[in-house]
């Protein structure tokens, strides 16, 4: 990397962390990060109360067996520094619930790891099919979201050719994103804080 690429990139992230450090509440500060695409862990609380009731321990991702959960830095904000992310399209979620028992602080609420109290309250956000893209949409059938999906016919389902339709039990672990074998991504989840802004 030459060096006036090295700054630019540098000053780039800077002025992304002046900007966060200068809002003033968490969801500004997530605005701030809206480079990223990303999922708070299943059962975390509002995202207006997020960052405040997190401490950053790191129990988590200590405790998650898929190794999904990162956290934020201090380039990404004061608000959001060491609060911890799911990016679907690299790691999904697997739904163990562990995350939640751990947490010492009630940021990520326990969630018995069972179908029933995982649909009502482990909410992380929405799955959302491009069917533009989504090869089953286009006559190949395909399927792999659907046999990705832990809730299968009750969080997706497939029509002919194995189209992929979201239903409203989906909780958005990221399991269909991450297996989507299409680039870019025919189905991707649509995060929680994101729905929540726009409801």
């Amino acid at each position: 990397m030459n060096r006036r690429k090295f700054l630019s990139i540098a000053g780039w992230r800077v002025g992304t962390a002046v900007s966060a450090l200068l809002a003033t509440g968490p969801v500004k500060a997530a605005r701030a990060v809206a480079y990223i695409r990303y999922l708070r862990p299943p059962g975390s609380i509002n995202e207006n109360l997020f960052s405040s009731r997190c401490i950053g321990c790191g129990q988590c991702a200590e405790v998650c067996p898929n190794r999904c959960i990162k956290y934020f830095t201090m380039f990404d904000g004061l608000a959001m520094a060491n609060t911890p992310y799911i990016i679907p399209r690299e790691k999904a979620c697997i739904l163990c619930m562990r995350c939640g028992d751990i947490c010492p602080t009630g940021a990520i609420t326990k969630i018995k790891a069972n179908a029933v109290d995982i649909i009502q309250f482990a909410k992380m956000g929405k799955a959302q099919v491009d069917t533009s893209l989504c090869l089953s949409y286009q006559g190949k059938t395909c399927g792999v979201c659907y046999r990705a999906c832990k809730l299968a016919d009750v969080a997706i389902k497939v029509q002919r050719l194995e189209q992929p339709v979201v239903l409203d039990a989906c909780v958005g672990c990221g399991l269909c994103e991450r297996s989507c074998i299409q680039i870019p991504q025919a189905i991707k989840i649509i995060p929680q804080q994101v729905l929540q802004s726009i409801s």
